[in-house]
């Protein structure tokens, strides 16, 4: 009988993680099962569900990993595995049930592959043993980084008055192999009419290539070009000629993963790079925020050219109860203002708005409730991020401080008519400073504070070893976008936290981050001169502008 399974053999890209397709990045997000190796971006695992498992299986040149035949196995095992799962649930199902459409969904595995998975990715050998034990399969083909890596190296593999044609070719050929299958004769002679050559993982055997090509009349001037870790961040692009790239690459210590591209495109790379000239390119920096508000702030920095490592801090939760907050809302019309201080605050407020509220009347079912809830509420704001989550919810704010802290809330409130025995309702964390409410008791104003949401420390194994590239000395600069990911890291990190981080750039969003930053120990911070991601953004750039 067929496995009810399918493994999706997913192209993952180059290395650059927003160069996956979207027909990619959909069936991760769907996958029960996610399988990736070395040149899969890790970044990719973030479209996953938080219930899927991730399951790396290595390859990473030619150190010792699974192998190939290992990976092939565990791929039909842990298919017949989630179908027996899925047969035993099906089983358990009513058949009434299943007819309006409530039965377990079939299980999917993705398989995650760098490049495309028919181009040196060995998919082949995966989906002939998928097909031979019975799993049904598909091919998501993948940007191969034949072309990817040259291209931001600023290489054109072909150009209308330069090479009329291009040919990929394994560096790295079967080693059970008697011999070679290469036609080094035809790969010479298309180098000698200006063809573009690629060489896929030839890092090893780089003198061999330069000598097979040179020894059958290809110039030993023709350009030639390595560009190691294509696409990414750290990406090191060396140029030189056939005859002297093998040496210029021991000298400067290049290493697997490589592409080697021959021919006279290369000279291109002097005009066409664009990549490596990026304000911000080869800095390896540190985003701390959650994981669903990091994508903003890494597309930015991305944009300018750095190595974004996700690290997030802090997770968004529900407070431990509603009870607050839901009696604020039955009772909204006694209020005279509604304070937001993040994003987050007005986001979960309104779906707890949205919730449905018991005062329905005469027993009627239960009521939603929205925006004309709180019609003759004036709204205040801290920052212009939070405006916006207001404007999106269809709320103009009546007052945003030009200073997005809590002390500047404040005066906005009082020059847009705040007043003595005015009632407040402030929707936060549940971990925040208390200096507005104090402010507000102080000018006879009456304010409740009411939790929206709470924020924690991640406890999961990705997290954990993500903070090892801090202590590893693998980054230039970690941000900061509050007082929570300030403490949550330094606690995450443990022993040693303040020295580690001390060698390194930091940056605070502002004052108050960065008053936190100090009494932890750490003081020499960068800090933005607007508070806002944006502001922090443009502080990373001026610092290393300069």
């Amino acid at each position: 009988m067929m496995c009810s399974t399918k493994i999706y053999l997913v192209g993952a890209g180059p290395g650059d993680a927003g160069l996956i397709t979207v027909k990619g990045a959909q069936l991760i997000g769907r996958a029960d099962v996610v399988v990736y190796d070395y040149l899969s971006n890790a970044e990719l695992l973030a479209y996953a569900r938080p219930d899927a498992e991730l399951m790396y299986v290595g390859k990473k040149g030619f150190a010792k990993h699974i192998g190939q035949d290992g990976i092939n196995q565990l791929l039909v095992d842990k298919a017949f595995e989630l179908d027996a799962a899925y047969q035993a649930r099906l089983a358990a199902v009513e058949g009434d049930l299943r007819a309006e459409g409530d039965a377990p969904k079939t299980p999917v595995i993705v398989r995650l592959k760098g490049g495309d998975p028919f181009v040196f990715g060995r998919g082949g050998e995966e989906a002939l043993a998928l097909e031979q034990a019975g799993v049904p399969f598909e091919i998501v083909p993948g940007v191969t980084s034949g072309v990817a890596a040259p291209a931001y190296a600023g290489i054109p593999v072909t150009h209308r008055r330069v090479a009329a044609s291009v040919t990929f070719i394994t560096g790295n050929e079967d080693p059970t192999k008697a011999e070679s299958d290469i036609d080094w004769n035809t790969l010479a002679g298309l180098a000698k009419s200006g063809g573009t050559l690629c060489f896929y993982m030839g890092m090893r055997n780089l003198p061999n290539i330069c000598a097979q090509l040179t020894e059958r009349g290809v110039a030993p001037e023709t350009p030639a070009a390595l560009v190691q870790w294509g696409t990414m961040a750290c990406q090191r692009t060396l140029t030189a000629t056939l005859d002297t790239v093998a040496e210029r690459a021991r000298e400067e210590g290049f290493e697997a993963p490589v592409m080697t591209v021959v021919g006279p495109v290369v000279a291109l790379r002097e005009r066409l790079q664009w990549f490596e000239n990026a304000p911000l390119f080869g800095r390896r920096i540190v985003v701390t925020r959650s994981r669903t508000q990091a994508g903003t702030f890494s597309v930015l920095l991305r944009d300018l050219g750095a190595d974004v490592v996700e690290i997030p801090t802090i997770e968004i939760c529900d407070p431990s109860s509603f009870d607050v907050i839901d009696a604020a809302i039955e009772r909204i019309a006694d209020y005279d203002w509604l304070v937001f201080t993040s994003v987050n605050g007005v986001d979960r407020f309104f779906k707890r708005l949205a919730e449905p509220c018991a005062s329905a009347v005469g027993g009627s079912p239960k009521q939603t409730r929205d925006t004309r809830t709180l019609a003759g509420l004036r709204v205040a704001a801290i920052g212009p991020a939070t405006a916006d989550a207001l404007t999106r919810h269809g709320i103009m704010p009546d007052a945003v401080p030009g200073e997005y802290r809590a002390e500047a809330v404040f005066d906005a409130m009082r020059a847009a008519g705040l007043a003595a025995g005015d009632k407040i309702l402030i929707a936060r964390a549940k971990e925040a400073r208390e200096t507005l409410p104090e402010m507000l008791a102080e000018a006879g104003c009456e304010a409740t504070v009411a939790p929206v949401y709470e924020t924690r420390r991640p406890a999961d194994e990705q997290t954990a070893e993500l903070c090892g590239r801090i202590v590893n000395g693998e980054v230039d600069a970690v941000t900061f976008t509050s007082s929570s990911t300030a403490r949550n890291l330094v606690a995450m990190l443990g022993e040693g936290a303040v020295e580690t981080l001390s060698k390194l750039d930091l940056f605070s969003i502002g004052p108050i981050t960065t008053q936190t930053l100090a009494k932890l120990g750490l003081t020499n911070v960068h800090q933005a001169d607007t508070y806002t991601i944006p502001g922090l953004v443009a502080c990373i750039r001026k610092a290393y502008e300069r």
